[in-house]
């Protein structure tokens, strides 16, 4: 096991991070999916219990990764927000992150849950429902593009590992489309059916391992 699994997609070198999360080197860039700020919030509102710390434990990990390597760019494919942005205790933390990483460049994609990001006042920048870099497609809906390879989220992969009961975030990499695993530590996801050639990459307490790909 290793932290990250560096492979080729698009023909660009990248690194598949077992902190559920991509590095494109040549982009100084970092991908990350579903950051779900404020959805514990939103399920207390509810009449959930839940416990708090979610937020500023999603916030701390991204903290850890941007000082792992030199990221210009992060990119979030999509639901940024869950939910309404109020000023909740979520707010106040991820307003100080941001203080504290000021010089990188955040750049977000809308997704289904981010109807409130525009007056969200994040300090990041809003990318509309998709962006064209180099080889890729970045969107949040896990849409095939008939040129382009699809870096996407949403559905949130999980993988079964042998011998174990527990189901792990994951990479599903499919021919022209990458589907990254939920960044936020409290969603659900989905173990996907494989096609043939398609392969999933668990991510296991921050190690990424590389299950084989489903043969024909």
């Amino acid at each position: 096991m290793a932290p990250e699994l560096t492979m080729h997609i698009a023909g660009e070198p990248v690194q598949l991070l077992g902190a559920r999360a991509l590095y494109w080197p040549a982009q100084r860039a970092l991908l990350i999916a579903d950051l779900h700020l404020g959805k514990a919030d939103v399920f207390r509102r509810a009449g959930i219990g839940l416990p708090s710390g979610g937020t500023g434990d999603d916030l701390q990990r991204l903290s850890a990764l941007l000082g792992q390597q030199p990221v210009d760019t992060l990119y979030i494919l999509g639901d940024v927000l869950h939910g309404a942005a109020h000023r909740a205790a979520w707010y106040r933390q991820w307003q100080g992150w941001r203080e504290q990483h000021a010089n990188v460049r955040i750049g977000a994609l809308a997704g289904n849950h981010d109807r409130a990001l525009p007056k969200a006042d994040l300090g990041i920048e809003l990318l509309g429902e998709r962006l064209a870099l180099g080889p890729f497609l970045l969107r949040h809906d896990p849409q095939p593009h008939p040129t382009l390879h699809v870096l996407c989220g949403h559905i949130h992969p999980l993988a079964h590992l042998p011998g174990m009961q527990r189901r792990w975030p994951a990479f599903w990499l499919r021919q022209g489309l990458s589907v990254l695993p939920a960044w936020s530590r409290f969603t659900a996801g989905i173990a996907p059916v494989l096609g043939r050639g398609e392969q999933l990459v668990a991510c296991v307490e921050d190690h990424a391992i590389a299950l084989p790909p489903r043969a024909g």
